[in-house]
């Protein structure tokens, strides 16, 4: 094992689209080798020579191999500071279809092994590699959507993932962070031009309001370095970290959990907390 004076950063789904996008920012900045993982070999290839990263061909489903993936990486660097779980898909088939399909509603499995458990067993990796780095201030950052926030009507497995992927950003940021120093944030953009969907599907959206792939990249580097220079003055945000920023167009925005019921719901979820738990056992 060597260890890097350089930090390191591991990108699933990261031969084209936003993973790309920050894989080539990163790369642009300086002080970082970079591992970009996905499942199409030419693209990714072509992809890491041009950004000068390391390229790993890997579905994100087999969780033997993704493990491997991480191993290498910290095996080789000594060190992981940043993960982007970014890999996904797209709804394509109609759910609302007359006809029955056999085995049940077309492509449930690929949406959600691919948007919702490979990013629970990315997020279980990047904590296990992320915690043997030595230092803080470490960080995990989960692609959501839109569609985590909103229902998008006609892609209503892709907006449960997303939903889902939102929660599991919030349950799991209070002890990544107080236990392992690593902050956990999502990213919520809205449309974004990539090859998630095809021309024609793209041309069901309003062309003015896409956002720009510039724009999720910066928010994304952003979020790896923990602040926001845009609040810095004024409110600010304090620690990013626990966060669904939603991005629309040119902008960003913190959205905040839905607020408790009453006094006894916010007690009951708040005694789930790590950071409860730990308070309420020295007491």
């Amino acid at each position: 094992m060597s260890t890097t004076t350089k930090r390191v950063a591991l990108i699933t789904g990261g031969a084209s689209g936003m993973g790309l996008a920050v894989a080539t920012s990163l790369s642009n900045q300086g002080g970082w080798n970079i591992h970009i993982l996905d499942l199409h070999a030419q693209r990714g290839q072509e992809a890491a020579s041009a950004i000068h990263a390391t390229f790993h061909e890997s579905n994100v489903t087999d969780y033997a191999s993704l493990r491997r993936i991480f191993e290498t990486v910290f095996e080789k660097e000594g060190r992981i500071d940043f993960v982007f779980a970014n890999a996904g898909i797209a709804e394509h088939a109609n759910f609302f279809a007359e006809e029955e399909e056999e085995g049940g509603p077309k492509g449930l499995d690929p949406i959600v092994d691919i948007n919702l458990k490979a990013v629970i067993t990315t997020s279980y990796l990047a904590l296990h590699y992320l915690r043997k780095t030595p230092g803080g201030d470490k960080s995990l950052v989960i692609t959501a959507s839109c569609g985590g926030l909103y229902p998008s009507y006609y892609s209503p497995i892709y907006t449960a993932t997303k939903h889902a992927v939102v929660g599991f950003t919030r349950s799991i940021a209070p002890y990544f962070y107080h236990k392992a120093q690593i902050r956990v944030n999502a990213i919520c953009p809205g449309t974004v031009k990539t090859n998630l969907l095809t021309s024609a599907e793209w041309a069901n959206f309003p062309e003015e309001y896409f956002t720009p792939i510039a724009k999720i990249a910066a928010t994304v580097l952003m979020l790896v370095e923990g602040r926001d220079e845009e609040q810095e003055e004024g409110k600010g945000q304090g620690v990013l970290n626990g966060k669904a920023v939603e991005i629309s167009g040119t902008k960003h925005y913190y959205r905040e959990a839905v607020g408790f019921c009453d006094e006894a719901m916010e007690a009951v979820m708040g005694a789930t907390n790590i950071e409860v738990l730990e308070h309420a056992q020295e007491v």
